[in-house]
């Protein structure tokens, strides 16, 4: 059996086949669980800026603000996973700014 075949004996008929990406399923489950917790933050600010503005009566900003960052770094998080961008989130890219 040659190293373009699988176990079954069937070969792949466009060449060698790509080594599977350990690295990047290694960082997919790290920046995963990373996702979870940054969800679950953005949640609780959420329920922060409810209170907020029932206590003012209006928008906080600088919550505002720093809610659509963490929601911007999720979406990096999730691309990475789900294999829609390459280039890693933080904390090995540049953290979001939105």
């Amino acid at each position: 059996m040659t190293h373009d075949q699988t176990t079954s004996g069937h070969g792949y008929a466009g060449g060698t086949r790509a080594a599977f990406p350990w690295a990047r399923l290694f960082y997919a489950v790290g920046y995963g669980i990373i996702a979870w917790f940054v969800f679950w933050f953005v949640v609780l600010l959420a329920v922060l800026q409810f209170v907020v503005t029932a206590v003012t009566g209006r928008v906080n900003d600088e919550l505002k603000g720093f809610a659509l960052n963490l929601v911007q770094y999720l979406w990096e998080l999730l691309a990475f996973v789900a294999f829609i961008r390459d280039d890693k989130p933080f904390p090995f890219g540049p953290f979001p700014k939105a």
